[in-house]
């Protein structure tokens, strides 16, 4: 017996000084591959930018993840502002004679894919040439590769032009079914974050700002589609409503593409533009390793801080998403640095918790009152993530960016007929008579729902009252153009809930303008991106790792309607937050 429980230890020991063993030799993978990393990248000369598959843009340095999740992800994360930069810069640089966009599916926001095309619009006037190559292409990657000279398509490929459509999901039927009873209080006959829960089609409300939203975008994209490729645009229509792009013989006779030819002989068509002879090898450069090829000099101590508010907003601390606790941090640390001069927010975010938007608010009012503060407008800017911009000194929004959104809601679901239904029942002792107004079980008591209206309808008109100071217009006003409706950003201009259609670059100019700075100056980035190290320990907590197994398996859309529901915390929070996200795919 003796030797068997020292056997048993013997084998424990080992398995721990093993798993101690593989651990230490993980991290020391992770150093080398950082320290690899890090090597300088040559532009030699000849070269050709490329935006490929392996190209993400990215939004903000919270979007990163390269925690043990994602250690096989071989896609390279580009912030849009350092895209945009590479892009501009590659304009005048000698060894870069010209982009080749090769992305059948862009891993990019609308917005972000406005701001590149304008980009490479631009670097088209310095003579180089802009070329496109595709296979199995996207909506959103034919967007970008229609701004090119010349659009190369595989001779058994397809273009997806479609136009826009959204599909909302109801879930009223099946709640009922299963006895899953939903408490739902809100302000505003658009907030239709609700009405999945309440109808079992779309209200005439949402179906009128869906379809008003819808076009609005698909007007600004296809457009620019059909002006860039000199398609007719009653022809264009033609094209997208007989899907004539799924047929590569009817894209090329309808002028989605120039010409059907195979990768290998794209790629001896570019060495052929550069002059380069057959056993020359051809010389691309990926946008990532282009970024890393140069660094900033550092013109001068002066700083624009542009501080990255992406995804939802909730309460306590984190890194991904906008949590408040953590911003707050960020915004005091801005406002104390003597030399960040002026600070742009770059808020790409649905909305999410009523309390923590308001804290977040609260310092970004205290900042204004030392340097600019500019906003600017990414993908999304609606609810919550409209609320936040309210301190702005100038708000910039992209044409596409979903806009809005003024309205409060709260949902609260119970299982009272579920439970029944399995025999589950619950009795209550209590200290006084609103101890228990909400149960799992029970639901919301009459007070308790009447006490939550109160509550929904005074952060309405909190939310409203901070719109028209900002905006300079009347409650009345706001609350006209507010009810929870989602405007385009081309929309919100004209109705004075933004002040220009503009890029983050243009928002950055006008704070360097604002704070006095000249020519000189840096550009930071806030929050700062978190290390690999940092990113495998924060893996290493136990919801983290629950969390991004289930999200991995699920979707992360699915996972945030998951979460929404099981989630105790978000459950009982006022909610300012837009319903849904509308992607070109």
């Amino acid at each position: 017996m003796k030797s068997f429980f020292k056997n048993v230890l013997a084998n424990i020991v080992a398995i721990v000084i093993m798993c101690v063993v593989f651990f230490f030799f993980f991290i020391m993978m992770l150093v080398f591959s950082s320290m690899g990393s890090d090597k300088s990248v040559e532009v030699k000369k000849n070269s050709v930018l490329t935006i490929n598959l392996k190209t993400n843009i990215i939004d903000s340095p919270t979007e990163e993840e390269t925690g043990i999740f994602n250690i096989n992800n071989q896609n390279k994360n580009v912030l849009i502002y350092d895209a945009i930069e590479a892009i501009n810069k590659a304009k005048t640089d000698d060894n870069i004679k010209g982009i080749s966009i090769e992305a059948d599916d862009l891993h990019a926001g609308i917005t972000q894919i406005d701001d590149l095309r304008n980009a490479i619009q631009d670097f088209k006037k310095s003579g180089k040439f802009v070329y496109a190559y595709g296979n199995a292409v996207s909506q959103s990657s034919y967007y970008l590769g229609s701004v090119a000279d010349q659009y190369y398509l595989n001779p058994s490929g397809m273009i997806e032009l479609k136009g826009l459509a959204t599909e909302v999901t109801f879930f009223k039927d099946f709640a009922d079914k299963y006895g899953i009873g939903i408490e739902v209080i809100r302000h505003g006959k658009f907030k239709s974050a609700v009405e999945p829960f309440l109808r079992n089609d779309i209200s005439p409300e949402n179906r009128e700002q869906l379809s008003t939203l819808l076009n609005d975008i698909w007007k600004n994209t296809s457009t620019r589609i059909a002006t860039s490729r000199k398609i007719d645009t009653a022809q264009f229509r033609t094209v997208v409503d007989s899907l004539y792009g799924m047929i590569p013989e009817l894209g090329l006779k309808h002028k989605l593409a120039d010409k059907l030819i195979q990768k290998t002989e794209y790629d001896e068509l570019i060495k052929s533009k550069l002059s380069l002879k057959e056993k020359d090898k051809l010389n691309k450069i990926s946008l990532g390793k282009y970024i890393d090829s140069y660094s900033d000099d550092g013109k001068s101590g002066d700083k624009v801080a542009v501080l990255y508010a992406s995804g939802s907003i909730n309460n306590g601390d984190g890194y991904n998403d906008i949590y408040s606790d953590k911003y707050i941090k960020y915004i005091k640390e801005l406002q104390e640095n003597d030399k960040v001069k002026a600070v742009v927010l770059r808020i790409n975010s649905p909305g999410g918790s009523a309390n923590a938007s308001d804290e977040i608010l609260f310092e970004l009012q205290q900042l204004k009152k030392k340097k600019p503060l500019v906003v600017s407008f990414g993908d999304y800017a609606a609810s919550g993530g409209y609320y936040i911009a309210m301190a702005a000194d100038k708000i910039y929004s992209e044409p596409n960016t979903l806009t809005g959104s003024i309205g409060v809601f709260g949902v609260i679901p119970y299982f009272k007929d579920l439970a029944n239904k399995n025999g589950v029942r619950s009795d209550i002792v209590a200290t006084n008579a609103n101890s228990q107004y909400y149960s799992s079980l029970n639901g919301v008591s009459p007070y308790g729902v009447s006490m939550i209206t109160r509550s929904v309808e005074g952060t309405y008109k909190r939310f409203v009252h901070f719109v028209t100071q900002n905006r300079k217009q009347t409650f009345e006003q706001i609350d006209s153009i507010g009810g929870g409706r989602v405007w385009s950003g081309t929309r919100a201009k004209q109705i004075g809930l933004v002040d220009e259609l503009g890029t983050l670059n243009d928002a950055i100019k006008f704070a360097a303008q604002k704070a006095g700075l000249k020519s000189s100056y840096n550009v930071a980035s806030f929050p700062k991106k978190m290390t690999a190290f940092e990113q495998i320990f924060n893996d290493l907590n136990e919801d983290e790792i629950s969390a991004k197994i289930i999200k991995s398996k699920i979707g992360k859309a699915n996972y945030e309607i998951l979460n929404q529901i099981t989630n105790e915390k978000l459950q009982s929070e006022v909610k300012m937050e837009m319903p849904y996200q509308i992607k070109i795919d």
